[in-house]
C-alpha cells in the first residue's frame, strides 16, 4: 500500500539511521521502522521482518527524531505573510520609501516588519517617515520587535503622542504589537495553519508558542477547528498569572476545552530586559559609542522571583527573556532563590562565571543560533567593549547545561535547518565563520532541536513517539549549505503523516 498525507504507515522501509548516542546495532545498514499506535514498536534490518500495511518508503533517506522550534510568537510570525518586509532596509530613507508604496490591510494600516536600524547611516524621524506614506497609519517593526516606528496618523490611532522620532521601545512597542495581533480568527487562524504546514515540511513537530497572550482560548478553538499538525506548549505572560493560578493550569497539562491533547500548558514567560538591536539589553559595560546607556532591566530582580516563586508554587515552570550580561546575572540569581525550573530564553550575553551556573541549576539554555549570525556585525559594532561572551553554545553545551534550540520567530524564520547549520558552522553569505570557538558539533545541535534538548534528545527508538521526520542528507555529515537547504521527504506525528513530498 502507498501513503498519503494524513494516514498513518505501518512501516518506514529502507531508512537509516543517525543522531547523537545510539544504542542500536545497524550502523548505516538500510531498516524498517515499524510503527503502531503511534510508538515505535520495532526496528529491524530493511525486509527482514514481515512489511503488513502502508509502507513509506524512506528510499534510503535517514529517519531522526522530529525537530521542534522552542521559541515562536505564533500569531506574528503567520502574519508576517501579511506584512512588508523590511530586512533589505539599509537606511532609515530607504525603509521609508518602501512603507511608501506597502498595501493597506483590511483594517486601513501598512505594516511592515523586520527592519535592524543599529547600524543605519541616519536615524528614524516622524518627519521622514510621514513625507513617505501621509495619512495611511504605517508601522514599521524592528526585527526584534522591542521597538516600533510609527508615523503621526499611526500615533495618533493607537492614542500616543507624535514625537521628533516616532519611535516606542519595549511595553509601549509591545503593546503596539499586541494590538496589531489581535486580528479576528477568521483571519488569524488560517494563516496559523498555513505556518504550522510549512514547520511541518521542515521536519518539524512541535513548538513552544510565547505570543503575548491568553493562548489557551485560542489553540483550543484551533484544535476544535480541527488543527493537527503540530504539538505545541504555551505560554503565560505575568499578567495572566494570577489566572492561570486561579483556574489551576499546570506546565504539561492538557489545553481545556480541547479533544486533543496536541496543546498543553507551557511556562510563565518573564521578559527582563530588552534586546541587542534595540540598545536596551542590560549589560555591564556601556554600548559603544553611547557611554550611559548599559541597556535596562525591565523586572528588577525582586519582582522577578516573585513571580517565579508563586509560578513555581502553582506548578508551573518559568521561561525567563534575558539577553544583556546583567539580566543573565538576575534570571540565574532568581532560578536559585525560588528553586523555579526552566529556561533562560536567548543568553545572548553571559558572563563568563555564570556559564557553568546554567548546569548547576538546571536551567536550561533556550537559545536562537540564526541571531549570531543576523547580529555579528552589530555585536562587534555595540557590544565590543564587553567583557561577557556573546552567543555561547559551545560554552553552555561544554559546561552540561541544556541548549534549546529556536528561532524566535518572526525574528528569524522558523528553520530548524537554518538555526543547526548556524550553531554547527558559525557562518553564512560566503563569510568567514564568526566566533568559531562556539561552534558545536552537529550531533548537539540535532538534539537541540528536538523536544528534550541536548542533554535528553529525543530518539528513535521502541517505545518512543512517532514524532520522526525523514530527510535526503545525514544531518550529522552535511556542510552547512547542505543544512540550509535539507530536504524533508516526510514528517510524522504519533505516526501519522503531517508532510509528505
Amino acid at each position: 500500500m502507498t501513503t498519503a498525507r494524513g494516514e498513518e504507515p505501518a512501516i518506514i522501509a529502507n531508512a537509516r539511521l543517525t543522531g547523537s548516542e545510539r544504542t542500536d546495532p545497524f550502523g548505516s545498514e538500510p531498516v524498517d521502522v515499524h510503527l503502531a499506535d503511534g510508538l515505535v514498536v520495532d526496528i529491524a534490518p530493511a525486509g527482514a521482518l514481515p512489511r503488513h500495511g502502508a509502507v513509506l518508503d524512506a528510499d534510503g533517506g535517514w529517519v531522526i527524531p522530529g525537530l521542534w522550534d522552542h521559541h515562536v510568537h505564533v500569531v506574528q510570525w503567520a502574519l508576517a505573510a501579511q506584512r512588508v518586509p523590511l530586512g533589505e532596509a539599509t537606511s532609515a530613507a530607504h525603509a521609508a520609501a518602501i512603507m511608501a508604496d506597502a498595501p493597506v490591510l483590511p483594517d486601513g494600516r501598512s505594516v511592515g516588519t523586520g527592519f535592524r536600524d543599529a547600524l543605519w547611516p541616519d536615524e528614524p524621524s516622524l518627519e521622514l517617515l510621514d513625507a513617505a506614506t501621509g495619512l495611511v497609519p504605517t508601522y514599521l517593526i524592528n526585527a526584534d520587535v522591542h521597538s516600533v516606528w510609527l508615523n503621526s496618523a499611526a500615533l495618533r490611532r493607537e492614542g500616543f503622542q507624535p514625537d521628533g522620532a516616532g519611535v516606542l521601545r519595549e511595553e509601549p512597542a509591545f503593546e503596539v504589537s499586541r494590538r496589531l495581533n489581535a486580528v479576528e480568527p477568521g483571519t488569524a487562524d488560517p494563516l496559523v495553519a498555513r505556518m504550522a504546514e510549512d514547520a511541518a515540511t521542515r521536519g518539524v513537530v512541535g513548538l513552544v508558542d510565547l505570543d503575548m497572550a491568553w493562548n489557551e482560548e485560542a489553540w483550543a478553538r484551533r484544535l476544535a477547528a480541527g488543527f493537527d499538525a503540530l504539538r505545541v506548549s504555551f505560554g503565560i505572560y505575568p499578567e495572566f498569572l494570577d489566572r492561570a493560578i486561579a483556574e489551576g493550569l499546570q506546565t504539561g497539562d492538557r489545553a481545556r476545552g480541547a479533544d486533543s491533547d496536541l496543546v498543553r500548558v507551557g511556562p510563565l514567560k518573564v521578559i527582563t530586559d530588552g534586546s541587542l538591536g534595540t540598545r536596551t539589553a542590560a549589560c555591564s559595560h556601556p554600548y559603544a559609542g553611547d557611554p550611559h546607556n548599559h541597556g535596562l532591566l525591565t523586572v528588577d530582580l525582586a519582582n522577578l522571583v516573585d513571580l517565579m516563586t508563586r509560578a513555581t508554587g502553582a506548578g508551573i515552570a518559568s521561561a525567563i527573556h534575558a539577553i544583556g550580561d546583567v539580566a543573565n546575572s538576575h534570571a540565574l540569581e532568581a532560578f536559585a532563590a525560588t528553586g523555579a525550573w526552566g529556561t533562560i530564553e536567548h543568553a545572548q550575553l553571559v558572563a563568563h562565571a555564570d556559564i557553568p551556573r546554567f548546569a548547576r541549576l538546571g536551567v536550561g539554555a533556550s537559545v536562537q543560533p540564526e541571531h549570531a549570525i543576523d547580529d555579528r556585525d552589530v555585536t562587534d559594532a555595540l557590544w565590543r567593549d564587553q567583557t561577557a561572551q556573546p552567543y555561547p553554545l559551545r560554552a553552555l553545551a561544554d559546561s552540561g547545561a541544556t541548549l534549546f534550540f529556536g528561532s524566535d520567530a518572526p525574528v528569524s524564520a522558523l528553520d530548524p535547518w537554518a538555526a543547526m547549520a548556524a550553531a554547527v558552522f558559525r557562518v553564512r553569505d560566503g563569510r568567514e565563520a564568526w566566533q568559531p570557538h562556539e561552534r558545536v558539533e552537529a550531533a548537539t545541535a540535532l538534539a537541540a532541536s528536538t523536544r528534550g534538548g541536548s542533554t535528553t534528545p529525543a530518539r528513535v527508538e521502541p517505545g518512543d513517539p512517532a514524532d520522526l521526520a525523514v530527510c535526503e542528507r545525514d544531518p550529522l555529515t552535511a556542510d552547512a549549505a547542505q543544512l540550509r537547504a535539507m530536504r524533508v521527504s516526510a514528517t510524522l506525528l504519533g505516526g501519522r503523516l503531517t508532510h509528505l513530498a
